[in-house]
């Protein structure tokens, strides 16, 4: 399937609209000329509400990890962005809920089949993590720190959110050594 058909679908998505708090609202983006793809998890209600993918504080730490500016991360032809939920899920105990589980499965097989140009795969947090990874890596924490093994086609990365800093603490290899890794394989693709 092409992607803009793809997209197209995949953003009217109304899936799982009764299990929304704020309704069905699909964030992503991307081309079939993205070079780098970007799995996360699913939109915060800021982004929800901004009707941008990673519009916050989570985004600006992301962007920043990747060394990229807004203009080149909100590029279709650099960046798809595709979290494991397309919308907001609502928040729970301890933050949002975990992304709808009908999201990935309906949708990312035909959009990663359209991602034809691809160089790049950034896995971020635990349900990307879950999905794609969990084979090869008995943790994140591990999957994370096998950097250079993943590196040039593959990274994970912790999430960006704020709440993820007792983690950065103690692993300051992550800002130290994969960190600066990712950002010269995303400045090679520019």
């Amino acid at each position: 399937m092409r992607l803009p058909v793809a997209m197209k679908e995949a953003r009217a998505c109304t899936l799982c609209e009764p299990d929304l708090p704020l309704g069905a609202r699909p964030l992503l983006q991307g081309s079939s000329r993205s070079k780098v793809l970007i799995i996360g998890q699913a939109p915060g209600k800021k982004t929800h509400e901004a009707g941008i993918p990673w519009r916050d504080v989570s985004g600006d730490r992301l962007r920043e990890w990747l060394g990229l500016s807004d203009e080149h991360f909100y590029d279709p032809a650099l960046v798809a962005l595709m979290p494991m939920g397309f919308c907001y899920p609502g928040s729970g105990r301890s933050g949002d809920k975990p992304p709808r589980p009908e999201c990935a499965p309906a949708w990312h097989p035909r959009l990663l089949r359209a991602f034809r140009s691809v160089e790049l795969t950034i896995y971020i947090g635990k349900y990307a993590f879950d999905r794609y990874l969990a084979h090869e890596f008995a943790s994140m924490s591990e999957a994370v720190s096998a950097h250079e093994a993943l590196l040039p086609d593959r990274m994970a990365l912790a999430h960006p959110s704020p709440r993820n800093r007792p983690w950065m603490s103690k692993n300051p290899w992550f800002a130290a050594e994969a960190l600066p890794a990712l950002r010269q394989r995303v400045a090679g693709m520019l």
